[in-house]
């Protein structure tokens, strides 16, 4: 029989991972979708399952002035991201269109990230922005770029004595910025194909230049290469560059058909959202 523990503090909780495997779970807004059985019978869970939505030590969003970099719990809701004002905008526009209300008042930044779906709205604006994960187990702590983090499909470094703590975003100052989530109904849908750009203008340049897809590949795509051969070049020198970054964008993309579109629709409809970002830069 499947059991459930409900640690109290981080402690607790990092001392029965130390000694068993569990699911960890917060909202649960995509382990119990997973696990889900027939209806009126229990879920297929496989192992015992730890619930960590209660522990207020990894509930809370804090920005060091210092270092610039906002901190996240890995357990913070994300209505409370959606709607906190030193989370970066862009981050919180993405977070608006993860489901409804009842999603986000019960998921949390950290399970999407663990969960590490394709579709995972939450994670094009965290490559986007560099984002780093904290990981902790008893006796260690690591901090890694998210982009080493998730591995592949559901697939992330993270053993079973470990737990995503916190995200640590670095402070991103930005001219403008797009996000675009293309589904089957306005809200609580999951994306067929996600997108979002973002690019700073300093005397005319632009500056910094960054942009990503979802639901497009195995993990979240993004070509840093391409993104720093666009830097400190004009609005227009870009614009007539756009032949060669079509090209190169469409080399980072590998979208598969499924029950809810078709490869060929998600490869020019990235394609189309990309070209109109670059073609909609300009100078505030």
């Amino acid at each position: 029989m499947v059991k459930h523990i409900i640690p109290n503090t981080l402690l607790e909780t990092l001392e029965a991972l130390n000694s068993s495997s569990y699911h960890i779970m917060a909202g649960g807004t995509d382990l119990m979708i997973q696990k889900r059985n027939s209806a009126g019978t229990v879920p297929k869970f496989s192992k015992n399952v730890l619930y960590i939505a209660n522990l207020k030590e990894l509930d809370f969003i804090r920005f060091d002035e210092k270092t610039c970099l906002s901190h996240i719990g890995a357990a913070t809701k994300l209505e409370d991201i959606h709607t906190h004002e030193k989370v970066p905008p862009l981050l919180k526009d993405i977070i608006g269109d993860i489901g409804g209300p009842g999603i986000r008042h019960s998921g949390t930044l950290g399970g999407n990230i663990a969960n590490a779906s394709p579709a995972g709205d939450g994670l094009v604006g965290l490559y986007l922005l560099d984002a780093e994960i904290k990981i902790t187990s008893l006796n260690d702590e690591r901090i890694i770029p998210i982009k080493k983090f998730i591995k592949g499909v559901r697939f992330v470094d993270l053993k079973d004595n470990e737990i995503i703590t916190e995200i640590i975003i670095p402070s991103c100052p930005f001219t403008n910025y797009k996000w675009v989530k293309v589904g089957g109904r306005k809200a609580d849908s999951i994306s067929k194909v996600s997108f979002a750009g973002l690019y700073k203008i300093n005397n005319g340049l632009v500056e910094d230049i960054r942009f990503a897809f979802g639901s497009v590949a195995t993990t979240v795509a993004r070509n840093v290469e391409l993104e720093n051969s666009l830097k400190n070049k004009s609005i227009p020198a870009i614009i007539d560059e756009l032949p060669r970054i079509l090209e190169e964008c469409d080399k980072i993309i590998a979208p598969i058909s499924d029950q809810r579109s078709n490869k060929e629709y998600r490869r020019k409809v990235a394609l189309n959202i990309v070209e109109n970002f670059i073609k909609e830069l300009k100078e505030f």
